[in-house]
């Protein structure tokens, strides 16, 4: 399979996760709104999300994919299958440990959160239970990301690209039917999120297995000690532990910096960790279809091109991943800068979420969105250096960003509260993005090909274009009051959105860029 079909079978899929994933979004805000209890289950969900990121998608999947394919490219199937299964062992048992120390430690870890929310005990507490329940989703997740690294590296991307669908439908049936069945039965309805987001977890664990059984690469978990014991031997194990630790560094400091900006939206007025989760679920259409596509597809094709000594197709996929992510991502930046508001209002401004709503969601999304380019560059930069087994490189620029990131925090919170927190990730991106690109060019990893110059002309020229007509179209209308209108709303906003997909690609097809031929290539 090329390269484009694969980022397309994993953007198509990644698109109906995040349409289910803003539907129940949707869902969630008009039933229960930006309040101290909506605060309470985003910081609680955002803890196992963020071991999640820490252990399973981030420092694991690093670690994980390129020892994977650099064994199935030398070393052959019958030995991966058998390092497959030793590391799962090993993840198993350090998963178990980790759920029950988690669970215990529930408090603990919302107050490292949010301590915030002691301003509401009500909020607190709510925060504590949801967290017990939802703690034992990173056993399931991490699992699922395991099993995402075989199928990638076998080059099945579709399973693992459509399940995080099974989330959302979870989510989205526990807010629509859960909710009003607890609140008949005098229990919380928003606890009905909680256990929405533990069946998500089950359903994406369970439509894992019959894809490796197909390829007979189901792992078998030894669960004896002797079997842990053997598992931890095992070179490959080690070897995928030993690129962990730089790995979580790394993971750890995008958290890290997650936790700063959770607790001090925890301290400022009331929604605020809200507002911000709205504005990023809707920057996660961009990042996801484009960055975390090409992301997933490049990882194992970089590592097996540098396991094979093929420099020079190594730097030809990173270049093409590139001028995609310039090609879309400069007018998705745009859109949101601009067209923030229309956005915002037309997907969000229902039942419970109030105009006030609209405008806070919508200062943190341009706040987001300054930065959207850097964002989704470092899903193709950073791949770059994980497929040549360096995971130093990224942790260091990671570290340096991190603290840039809590000085903007300084200068901008004070000026735009929560916004200024999405501000200050935005810029953080774009210092990351172009720190690893300037690595990777000294190095001679990469090599631009010719035409750059030209390219950047006519993106700049459609996008500029496309700026005049989505701030008219934007300043035109009073999207907020057309609440009572939803269907007139809904209609606008997609009439505008295809006006402006036709303005681009038209813009950039009459400067002589032929679109197709760049996917081609």
């Amino acid at each position: 399979m090329s390269l484009i079909k694969s980022a397309s079978t994993v953007s198509l899929l990644t698109l109906a996760s995040r349409i289910t994933g803003l539907a129940r979004e949707l869902l969630i805000a008009s039933t229960f709104g930006a309040s101290a209890l909506t605060d309470a289950f985003n910081v609680a969900f955002r803890i196992p999300n963020l071991l999640r990121r820490l252990f399973a998608e981030g420092a694991f999947s690093q670690a994980f994919v390129p020892v994977l394919a650099a064994s199935k490219a030398q070393e052959g199937e019958e030995a991966t299958k058998q390092l497959i299964d030793r590391v799962a062992t090993v993840l198993v048992w350090a998963l178990l440990l980790t759920c029950v120390l988690g669970v215990a430690a529930a408090p603990v870890l919302v107050w490292l959160m949010a301590s915030g929310l002691n301003q509401s005990p009500r909020g607190f507490e709510a925060a504590v239970f949801m967290t017990r329940w939802m703690f034992p989703y990173i056993g399931f997740m991490s699992l699922v990301a395991l099993s995402a690294g075989i199928l990638n590296t076998w080059k099945r991307f579709a399973v693992p690209a459509a399940t995080p669908v099974l989330l959302n439908v979870a989510m989205i049936g526990a807010a629509w039917l859960g909710a009003p069945w607890f609140e008949a039965q005098g229990i919380e309805p928003i606890y009905a999120l909680a256990a929405g987001v533990m069946v998500g977890g089950l359903l994406q664990l369970g439509v894992q297995i019959p894809a490796l059984h197909r390829l007979g690469l189901l792992p078998r978990v030894g669960l004896a000690p002797t079997h842990l014991r053997q598992a931890w031997a095992d070179p490959g194990t080690r070897r995928i532990a030993a690129l962990m630790l730089p790995a979580l560094l790394g993971v750890s400091v995008a958290q890290v910096s997650l936790l700063i900006n959770t607790q001090i939206a925890s301290h400022l007025q009331a929604g605020s960790v809200s507002w911000l989760s709205y504005a990023d679920r809707l920057m996660e259409f961009p990042t996801a279809l484009l960055g975390v596509a090409l992301g997933v597809v490049l990882m194992p094709q970089l590592a097996g091109a540098r396991a094979a000594g093929q420099p020079e197709k190594f730097s030809a996929m990173l270049d093409w991943g590139l001028r995609l992510v310039v090609a879309l991502g400069v007018p998705s930046a745009v859109a949101l800068l601009l067209f923030a508001q229309p956005l915002v209002a037309t997907l969000y401004h229902y039942g419970a979420f109030t105009s006030r709503d609209v405008a806070m969601t919508t200062h943190a999304l341009m706040g987001y969105g300054l930065g959207l380019l850097g964002l989704v560059a470092i899903k193709v930069l950073a791949p770059g250096f994980y497929a040549s087994q360096d995971i130093r490189t990224p942790v260091k620029i990671a570290l340096v960003v991190l603290v840039v990131t809590q000085l903007l925090n300084l200068l901008f919170v004070p000026l735009f509260a929560h916004a200024g927190l999405a501000l200050s990730i935005g810029v953080g991106a774009l210092v990351n993005a172009l720190w690893l690109l300037v690595s990777l060019r000294r190095r001679g990893s990469y090599q631009p090909l010719p035409g750059w110059w030209s390219f950047l002309g006519q993106v700049l020229l459609a996008s500029a274009l496309l700026a005049v007509f989505l701030a008219a179209c934007a300043q035109g209308l009073d999207w907020p009051a057309l609440r009572s209108q939803p269907w007139t709303r809904i209609g606008l906003l997609l009439a505008i959105l295809a006006g402006s997909a036709a303005l681009y690609f038209g813009v950039l097809r009459l400067a002589g860029l032929n679109f197709r031929r760049l996917l081609g290539r």
